[in-house]
């Protein structure tokens, strides 16, 4: 049989499709950018014809629908990250959550969850009959070398991604052809705190570093500071739409990598249109499974690798907890810890956690004596290297006890920097700093507030004299 005929034998409809599935089912399905949404609102609007079936997956970016009263005894979820539309179902108990190592999550679901369906999106197939798992090749592809049953919903706004990314169509049960624009991280808006602390960690780059960088605002921030750098790679987990100026402009063109020299090395694309056009038949940005990617191993052989992530908190041993709040699961581990020990074993390399110095408006500190009860540590204080608010860097290894709290406190937020000192001299019996140190700490608070109202001045003018020439 040609490849066109395998493939139409195995067309069907999403209805059909989840025929497939059994009671007490285990079903692994893509995440993010690639969820395949249309198969799973099949599977919702049948739940009443299933018992015990699970879910597995990481973060969506819609609403989802597994945890929802009815679904109880039918469906429910098992989700490897926890989402805005998840987090309260997983702290109330409705919903499972399993803690991993991103790069261990394939494994994981292999050899430890064990699903019997794999649930996928995929690009139409190319000339050859291979279609392409586009956005998400992370854990999704490896999912479907294993799985008894394969449903590939075929989407053609999906992008065609090179690297390890594409399957034959003869190693899936059945496909599902469903178009319909795919679930889009949007980049938002960078703040004046967001530019401050990419300014600081770009002051950590140098021409021809590795870069991890992740989303968000602050990844954003930092690629709007790396214009006037040369010859950076990117090796990362998953990017947002913030990356793809720097590879048009050549900043970023992997020149120097020692792997995948020439090539951006993704586990998975989480932007909007922008980046799904940038990656769409490139040939320069490939997409691999996330054992790979995320492998600190892998992650090494690039020199000079330089990781960036955002955390919820530190205290003052430098233990950062990024993934709960007290008892209650915001995100997850993710590969945070997966690069931070990768950069630690690059030859020259760096790992950043950046972080606003406050949170909830300004009336919580982020540095803080002793973590939240219950929390999690995410990263150990052994692992940790660079600390990053928008009042500066902190940079912790091979530093003792007092020199890493001395070095926190001084790129806390002001408001809250005479309690972390208190906190020193109970835990160290002297003071934290001399009276020229204070007077510099101060120095650097007054410039830090001059330079915020001269901003607000400035804008507000500008507003003005736009109101002006409208009238």
């Amino acid at each position: 049989m040609t490849w066109q005929e395998i493939y139409q034998s195995k067309l069907t409809t999403a209805d059909e499709a989840i025929k497939l599935i059994h009671d007490n089912d285990k079903i692994v399905v893509g995440f993010g950018c690639g969820e395949p949404l249309h198969i799973e609102r099949a599977l919702e609007s049948h739940y009443k014809e299933y018992k015990n079936v699970e879910i597995i997956n990481m973060l969506t970016l819609v609403e989802s629908p597994w945890s929802a009263d009815e679904l109880k005894g039918h469906i429910k979820l098992n989700t490897l990250f926890a989402s805005k539309s998840t987090r309260a179902a997983i702290n109330s108990g409705n919903s499972e959550f399993t803690t991993s190592h991103f790069y261990e999550i394939p494994d994981i679901i292999e050899n430890y969850i064990c699903p019997r369906v794999s649930v996928v999106m995929v690009s139409p197939p190319d000339e050859h009959g291979y279609v392409s798992f586009g956005t998400n090749v992370d854990y999704a592809k490896g999912t479907t070398d294993h799985c008894e049953v394969v449903i590939a919903q075929v989407n053609k706004y999906m992008p065609r991604t090179f690297g390890n990314a594409i399957k034959h169509v003869r190693d899936f049960t059945c496909f599902v052809e469903h178009d319909e624009p795919l679930p889009e991280v949007l980049s938002g808006e960078v703040s004046a705190v967001d530019m401050e602390i990419g300014k600081y960690c770009a002051q950590l780059i140098n021409d021809g570093d590795c870069l991890q960088l992740g989303i968000g605002s602050i990844p954003n921030a930092v690629c709007l500071q790396l214009t006037d750098k040369k010859d950076l790679g990117l090796h990362s987990e998953l990017v947002g739409d913030g990356v793809v100026p720097l590879l048009e402009s050549g900043v970023i063109n992997n020149k120097k990598k020692q792997t995948n020299k020439g090539r951006t090395v993704l586990g998975a694309a989480f932007g909007s249109k922008i980046l799904c056009d940038y990656i769409n038949n490139n040939p320069s940005v490939e997409l691999h499974p996330i054992d790979y990617v995320n492998n600190p191993i892998e992650i090494a052989k690039n020199d000079n690798m330089v990781s960036i992530n955002s955390c919820l908190q530190v205290d003052l041993l430098g233990q950062v907890v990024s993934d709960t709040i007290g008892l209650s699961q915001f995100s997850a581990v993710g590969g945070q810890v997966d690069f931070v020990r990768g950069a630690t074993m690059s030859k020259g390399g760096r790992s950043i956690i950046a972080m606003p110095s406050t949170a909830r408006g300004g009336t919580v500190s982020r540095i803080v004596p002793i973590i939240t009860e219950g929390s999690a540590v995410t990263t150990p204080r052994n692992d940790v290297n660079y600390v990053v608010t928008e009042y500066g860097i902190a940079q912790l290894k091979g530093k003792t006890l007092k020199e890493r709290t001395k070095a926190l406190i001084r790129i806390a937020h002001p408001a809250f920097r005479l309690q972390l000192m208190l906190e020193y001299k109970k835990r160290f019996g002297e003071e934290p700093f001399t009276d020229e140190e204070i007077k510099t700490l101060k120095d650097l608070v007054i410039e830090k507030i001059q330079n915020e109202r001269e901003r607000i001045t400035a804008s507000i003018e500008s507003k003005i004299e736009k109101i002006k020439s409208k009238n």
